[in-house]
This record gives structure tokens, sequence and C-alpha cells, in this order.
């Protein structure tokens, strides 16, 4: 063994990069070769997003270890990969964490772009690492999970995940990385359709549209790993001929399906055995040419992001006084009962009729205020 000594790059030590946050947890796992053995002195580099009690969802303090994370794992000598994942099996992630967003950020469009630089940051820290980047998607990946998900090189799912955007119902747009990423990765027009209609997909959809790189069961019943009950995992088309294979059922379908969720439970082992299997086929190679392969196919996204995260950080910041301090509250304040979204049909006449923006016209579109 060398004696030679390694100056440090990372920005902060690792007990104050710890400190940061305990609501995301930095853990290196040996690396394995492909007999399963394990590779001595080497790593994979795990990322967890601890909030389940929130979905997952990343406060300020959060995306700023998510930052520190990253610039350590990428700088670790011994990482071979990353893997970016969230505790539990219900949410990889659901974007930023509403209740801050409402009751924080509503309002305050100048911190809110102080946040913006830190999210860009986190989004700039995964498209930068010098390892590739696996996201183990653990459960619901929507919203600002969905962007920071696409930020990875590669995505590992269980087929009982959904994922897509919220931006326009809940009063913002997905311009934290999916509008860059999207018609990229999928083409314009299934860009629109996601980024507009904020209509969650199946995990099955994700991989036929191409964001996945994998995807496994995690439901089991009777003790066997069967396929999400609640999608169509045929190759089928219907009356028009459109192919449904990948979209949820309906109807009597649906409910039927709904009683089978109850019969099962949750295991995600064939979801780490895939990731544990993609890390240790990105062990077998050279280190520095998967990086620069990483780093040049990387580029589309990268340029994309590079060129619009300024203007989008601007945009945000001031919809903050508008319909992000609505669609935030609303959501935050809302519940089952009343819903968490605004009446959008009251707002566009209220706007159509001039209505000005301030606090008494927010508070009139909250869910089940008087209007």
């Amino acid at each position: 063994m060398s004696d030679f000594e390694f100056l440090p790059h990372d920005l902060v030590p690792d007990d104050a990069r710890e400190a940061i946050s305990d609501s995301v947890l930095y853990e290196k796992r040996p690396a394995l070769r492909p007999d399963g053995s394990v590779a001595e002195g080497l790593f994979n580099a795990w990322i967890s997003l601890n909030n389940p009690a929130q979905f997952n969802s990343y406060t300020t303090d959060m995306v700023k270890a998510v930052i520190l994370a990253f610039r350590a794992a990428s700088n670790s000598r011994d990482v071979n990969a990353v893997v970016f994942t969230a505790v539990g099996d219900k949410a990889f992630c659901t974007g930023g964490n509403t209740k801050e967003y409402a009751e924080y950020y509503a309002g305050r469009p100048h911190e809110y772009r102080q946040y913006m630089r830190l999210f860009n940051d986190m989004v700039s820290a995964i498209l930068g690492c010098d390892k590739p980047v696996v996201c183990r998607v653990n459960g619901m990946r929507i919203g600002g999970g969905q962007e920071i998900g696409m930020a990875c090189d590669f995505s590992v799912a269980h087929d009982m995940a959904r994922l897509g955007q919220a931006g326009p119902k809940h009063g913002s747009a997905a311009i934290g990385g999916s509008t860059d990423f999207l018609p990229v990765m999928i083409g314009c027009e299934q860009a629109m359709i996601s980024g507009v209609l904020c209509e969650p997909f199946s995990a099955h959809k994700a991989m036929r549209l191409g964001i996945l790189t994998d995807i496994v069961p995690a439901l089991k019943v009777d003790g066997k790993f069967i396929a999400n009950p609640l999608v169509e995992t045929q190759q089928m088309t219907d009356e028009y001929g459109r192919m449904i294979h990948g979209e949820f059922k309906t109807g009597q379908a649906a409910a039927d399906a709904k009683a089978v969720l109850k019969t099962g439970e949750m295991d995600l082992s064939l979801l780490d055995q895939k990731v544990e299997e993609l890390c240790t086929k990105l062990l077998m190679t050279f280190p520095d040419c998967t990086t620069k392969s990483v780093e040049e196919l990387r580029k589309p996204k990268l340029n994309a992001w590079n060129m619009n995260k300024e203007n989008s950080r601007a945009w945000l910041s001031l919809n903050m006084m508008t319909e992000a301090n609505m669609g935030f509250r609303a959501f935050n304040e809302g519940n089952r009962e009343v819903g968490r979204e605004v009446d959008f049909v009251a707002l566009r006449q209220e706007l159509a009729n001039g209505t000005k923006w301030g606090t008494d016209f927010i508070n009139s579109m909250m869910p089940g205020a008087d209007k």
C-alpha cells in the first residue's frame, strides 16, 4: 500500500456535512464483483432522502445536504457509482416540501430566489458528478422528484411507482429540469403531455417511454412477486388501436386490482438486487473511460439545463407572489374532504374580469373557502 497523502477536495469535512441535515443519509456500501463477492476497498455511495412522512419531499436543509453529499461522492477515490434513493417504499421524492413552500416562501420572492439557487446547484451537482449516478426509484417520483431523478444517468424502479409532473396543477411550472430533460428523453409531444397535463403515469409506461433503465416487481401476494395489478402489463390496444400497455386500469378492473393490493405486501429486495447488478456492471469498466462517456452522454440534458436554469429561477421567484403563492397554500391548507387544488374555473373567471392579485383574492381561492 502507498503511504501517499491525498489532499482533501471536499467543501466541508464529513462531520460538518452530516450535521447539516439528518434527513439526507450518506453511506458507502461495499462494491460487489459479478460473482457477488466484495471488491475490497471499493464502494458505492448511497445518498438517501429521509423524510418519508412527507413523501421524501426536500426541505431547504435537505437540498444543501444533497449538494454536499454528491460533492463528497464525486470526490471519493474509492467510490465506483452513486445510488440516489430514499427511505421507505412509498416515494422516492415528490419535490419541494410544500409545507415549507406555503408557510415560508409563498409571497417572499427574494427568499425563494435564494432557495432556487440551492435547487439549481443540487441539479447541477447530480449532472456534474464524476461518478455515474443511479436513481433507485423506491416509490413516487413526482414534480421536483422527477426532475432530480431524470438528472441521474440511470433509473431503476419498482413497478408500483408513479412518475410525472405536478406544476400547473399546483401553481408552478416544471422548469426545474423537466422542461429541459423531457423533450430530450421522450420527445416533444410526450413531454408536453407530462409537463402540462400533470397526469402521473406508471413505471411500466415510463419504461416504454425510455426514462427508466429497468423495472422490477415489488408487490408480493401469497409469497410470490406479481406485476402491479393497477396497470395493464400486456401489449394491448384500445378500440382506437392505441397501445395501452402501461396505462392504469379503470372501472371494475381498477376496483378488482385494488382488492388484490390489500392482500399483498411490499418487498424491495428485487429492486436492491437490480441496482447492485447495475453498479457491478459499472465496476467492470475502465473508470476514466466511463466518466468521459457519462459526461458526453449527459450533454443534451446539461446543455438544455445550463441554457435555461437562470431564467427559470427568476420566473419561479416572481411566481411566488401569484400562482405559486395560491397553489402551494391550497395544497398545504387543503385536505381530502375539500381537496388540495383551487377552483381553476373560478380563478380564470376572476382573472378574466380583472381581479387583482392580493391576499384577499388568494384567500378566496383556498379549498373550502366561500366564493
